[in-house]
C-alpha cells in the first residue's frame, strides 16, 4: 500500500483489548497512515480520536475499516460514503449488506475481511 493511502479506523478506542486498537497498532508499526475516529475520547498512538458525531471534514481517505457493528452504522452511512473512499473493509461482526451494496453502487470496493489478517499476511 502506498504511503499516500490514508485509512480511517471507524470505532477507534484506547482499549488495548479491542480489535480497533490492535489494528491501529499494526498500522503504526507498519507506518501506514491512519486517522482514528469514534465516539470515545482519547489518543491512539499519538493521534487524537476524532469525534464521529461531529462528522469532521476529511479528505483523501483511501480506505475505511469498520469496527462498529451494523446496529450502530446506520446513522453514519451517509457521512462515511460522503468521504468517497476507494474501499471499505467490513471486519468480522460489522457485515452490513445494505451498506455494502450502497457503497458498491458508488463504485467503492467492498471487502468482507479481517484487517488484522490482511496486515499480518501482507494483503493490505
Amino acid at each position: 500500500m502506498s504511503e499516500k493511502h490514508l485509512t480511517l479506523i471507524v470505532g477507534a478506542t484506547t482499549n488495548p483489548s479491542r480489535y480497533a486498537y490492535l489494528a491501529a497498532r499494526m498500522f503504526e508499526e507498519r507506518q501506514i497512515p491512519f486517522i482514528p475516529i469514534g465516539i470515545k475520547k482519547g489518543e491512539v498512538f499519538g493521534k487524537e480520536i476524532l469525534d464521529l458525531r461531529t462528522r469532521p471534514k476529511l479528505e483523501e481517505i483511501h480506505t475505511i475499516t469498520l469496527y462498529i457493528g451494523p446496529q450502530h452504522q446506520e446513522e453514519w452511512i451517509e457521512y462515511l460514503l460522503s468521504l468517497h473512499p476507494k474501499r471499505i473493509i467490513f471486519n468480522p461482526g460489522t457485515e452490513n449488506m445494505d451498506f455494502a451494496n450502497r457503497a458498491k453502487k458508488e463504485g467503492i470496493e467492498v471487502l468482507f475481511a479481517c484487517n488484522l489478517v490482511m496486515l499480518s499476511t501482507g494483503q493490505y
